[in-house]
């Protein structure tokens, strides 16, 4: 409930970024629901630069606020609505078990939509001004960690990061390509030049 009124996940490590233009490139990524469930598409993502006219759908994500405010919430809101509306008109006119019910739950699905934009347009600016210049970025260089992975070579694997004691999950390589076994400490020396994972060695206390 609190995520679903403040739109707020505290748990969320990893940044997305959304090119809903090219598609989602999920080949050698590990891309989890919790990370897309709390990604918060924006106008310009959908938009972009082009030319050439919005797809339906594009319109469709803009039009009932999928787009401008976090994504989860405004699906929750969705669901919800869609649920109570279903379950009171089915009730109402005793079709829950019938197939007038079902003819209900479609009905209900498209005036749900309608519901769900005139409930959440007033969200818009509420959002809009929450956290608006974002999180700040996090400088791994120079932290300690432990791996969660033997790493060897150009093996890459997991690292446990503490950060103002929040535990984060990092990608990292070997930096001399010596091997590395699950639980070592390790030091971050530098980021790569994709900025897809760090380049770590041993760290002796």
């Amino acid at each position: 409930m609190l995520t679903m009124i403040s739109g707020i996940d505290f748990e969320l490590d990893v940044e997305i970024d959304v090119d809903v233009d090219s598609g989602l490139d999920l080949e050698g990524n590990n891309i989890e629901f919790q990370d897309v469930s709390n990604a918060e598409i924006h106008k310009d993502d959908v938009v972009g630069k082009r030319i050439q006219p919005l797809k339906w759908w594009q319109i469709f994500l803009i039009y009932f606020n999928f787009v401008g405010l976090p994504f989860m919430f405004t699906l929750t809101c969705f669901v919800f609505i869609w649920w109570f509306s279903t379950v009171l008109a089915t009730a109402l006119t005793a079709s829950y078990a019938n197939v007038f019910g079902f003819g209900i739950l479609i009905v209900t699905f498209f005036t749900s939509l309608v519901f769900t934009k005139i409930f959440t347009t007033p969200f818009k600016g509420f959002f809009k001004h929450l956290n608006k210049d974002g999180d700040k970025a996090i400088d791994f260089i120079g932290r300690q960690g432990v791996l969660l992975s033997s790493i060897s070579g150009n093996k890459m694997g997991n690292a446990e990061v503490y950060v103002n004691g929040d535990p984060m999950s990092i990608y990292v390589k070997s930096l001399s390509g010596e091997a590395l076994n699950y639980h070592d400490k390790i030091l971050i020396i530098k980021q790569s030049a994709d900025k897809n994972y760090f380049l770590v060695q041993i760290y002796n206390d």
